[in-house]
């Protein structure tokens, strides 16, 4: 059960976590929280947040290195389940740089039947 210490009360995924906004769930534990992307990019696209409000990658300590090796090593079976058993895409957008939208970690599970497009433009030169 997420603790009210461990939320932001502005955070949208942390309201989602708690159980305020309702979610479209794909997975569920302790830690973690799976559920559909209200705006899906492909056929297959789902979310892993940590329960507790970690604002981004490049705020993460040691201490949740067991957390997200668990968010990590559920991506196969749940994309698998989702719809995507031949292979996925994982992004984790962090910061402005990387235009990350919320400012929760979250990691985005992108695929489906057909494969998706290339991620970055081939460098040329």
């Amino acid at each position: 059960m997420l603790r009210d210490t461990d939320a932001m009360d502005d955070c949208i995924f942390c309201r989602i976590a708690k159980g305020e906004i309702p979610s479209r769930k794909v997975y569920e534990d302790s830690e973690i929280l799976g559920f559909q992307d209200i705006n899906p990019q492909s056929p297959v696209h789902f979310m892993l947040i940590p329960k507790r409000h970690i604002a981004s990658l490049a705020e993460v300590k040691s201490e949740d290195a067991g957390m997200l090796g668990r968010m990590l090593a559920l991506t196969g079976r749940l994309a698998s389940e989702q719809g995507s058993p031949d292979g996925y895409r994982t992004i984790i957008n962090t910061g402005r740089i990387g235009h990350q939208d919320v400012m929760h970690l979250h990691i985005h599970i992108i695929g489906g039947p057909q494969p998706l497009g290339r991620m970055l433009p081939k460098a040329t030169g």
